[in-house]
């Protein structure tokens, strides 16, 4: 199973200071909008997403399809994969894709101590 890239999407009180934050650990924006209430930021390979009210948690994130730099992979599971996988290992999933669809779609799983993981494929 092909994840693809990977992030940390952080729940922040206050955009421009986390901003501000993470610039001083090495952090460049590399994608995202002030205006939207959320930015990602990248450290080398290292990619953590700023997120304003967006969401309750932090959430661990793959992106199947996509390396590190927001590329296209050459091969990788597609995210419906990836859920009949993980339904077949007897994870449950919060709001599923539907097996017959295509193209982007997300779903989101909790590890055993409640944190969520969301599995976000743009392509």
């Amino acid at each position: 199973m092909k994840l693809g890239a990977f992030s940390v999407s952080l729940n922040v009180k206050d955009l421009q200071t986390s901003k501000s934050f993470y610039e001083k650990l090495g952090f460049n924006v590399f994608a995202g909008q002030i205006e939207h209430h959320y930015l990602i930021m990248k450290n080398g390979d290292v990619l953590i997403g700023l997120f304003q009210n967006m969401f309750e948690k932090n959430i661990l994130t793959f992106n199947p399809g996509w390396d590190q730099n927001a590329g296209t992979l050459d091969s990788y599971t597609d995210v419906r994969d990836i859920q009949n996988q993980l339904i077949n290992s007897g994870i449950s999933i919060s709001k599923p894709i539907d097996a017959d669809s295509s193209g982007p779609a997300s779903f989101v799983i909790e590890d055993p101590d409640g944190n969520p993981i969301l599995f976000d494929q743009h392509l």
